[in-house]
């Protein structure tokens, strides 16, 4: 975990990413503070307050959730003094899902199904000991700008595109946007509830902005031309399904026809299976928030991922 001044009294809090759950956070010191998601645990988000601290020791005034996941929003208790900021669909969300204590018991069963076990690997290194999930007590439809002691900050919904509550953050007079899972450096997609053209449409908002730094949900800092990189991915998947749809393939087939090239290089490029099922369910005319079989996914991604390994050998 690292802190990164990006522009003047704006922070940059990394992690490595190691797969599932390692995203990125920040830190906007003007107006009281404003924090831009927490991690996936209680002790990872008390660290990264602590090297907020260092810059500011006062508690903050503002906690934006990007989105429901929990490697953003889990450590949301540790905010007992701010403004929690998040998209009304992103606090329904997270009444929803599964407990954070559920997800433990049960990614680290003995009996794991063997298609999960590469999920399971990357969930087992966090420890969700004691968190209680606590909503955003400040939910918007839309847009929220907010005034930073002088500092014009802007909240843009952009969903349902990652998921069904994505928010971004745009910082006009530091030309700086936190993109949530919304954006992806180098590492593979998620996709959840959305749709790709809403996808295309928040990473084209993004590129208007001419931003000189973009802080993606998960991977290294960058710039405009990794967000046009994902763009492009995100625009190869989905017309490469569309070809594989038309022509019958599973979803599973359709992958195994397709040629990532220099995308195979990204992080688990096996996430790629919830970006063609999500297509298929478009394909199917299905509603965008329709339920995911979770499991499913997965296990698809581990015979795909066994499938490339038998190429090379």
């Amino acid at each position: 975990m690292k802190l990164k001044e990006i522009a003047k009294n704006v922070y940059a809090c990394m992690q490595q990413d190691c797969g599932f759950g390692w995203n990125n956070a920040g830190f906007v010191n003007f107006g009281g503070g404003l924090v831009v998601d927490t991690f996936y645990t209680l002790d990872r988000t008390q660290k990264m307050i602590g090297l907020y601290g260092s810059i500011n020791p006062e508690p903050v005034r503002y906690l934006v959730n990007t989105h429901h996941n929990g490697d953003h929003t889990w450590g949301n208790q540790l905010f007992t003094d701010a403004e929690i900021i998040g998209h009304r669909l992103c606090a329904q969300a997270m009444e929803n899902d599964s407990p954070p204590f559920v997800v433990q018991e049960f990614m680290s069963s003995k009996d794991i199904p063997i298609g999960i076990k590469w999920v399971a690997d990357d969930i087992r290194a966090f420890d969700f000991s004691g968190i209680e999930v606590t909503l955003p007590n400040h939910l918007i439809d839309d847009r929220l700008d907010l005034d930073l002691g002088g500092v014009a900050c802007h909240i843009i919904y952009v969903g349902p595109a990652h998921t069904a509550s994505d928010l971004i953050i745009h910082l006009p007079e530091q030309q700086i946007v936190f993109g949530g899972d919304v954006l992806w450096n180098r590492c593979t997609p998620v996709a959840w509830e959305g749709t790709h053209a809403k996808w295309i449409e928040a990473i084209d908002l993004v590129l208007s902005f001419n931003p000189k730094v973009v802080v993606p949900g998960h991977g290294a800092l960058c710039g405009v031309a990794e967000v046009k990189n994902l763009r492009d991915y995100l625009e190869l998947i989905y017309e490469e399904t569309r070809r594989h749809f038309d022509n019958g393939l599973s979803t599973l087939d359709a992958l195994k026809q397709m040629d990532l090239g220099p995308y195979m290089n990204w992080t688990q490029p096996e996430r790629a299976v919830s970006i063609v099922q999500r297509a298929y369910r478009e394909f199917r005319n299905e509603p965008w928030d329709a339920p995911i079989d979770v499991i499913g996914m997965y296990t698809e991604g581990h015979r795909l991922r066994t499938y490339w390994d038998g190429l090379t050998r």
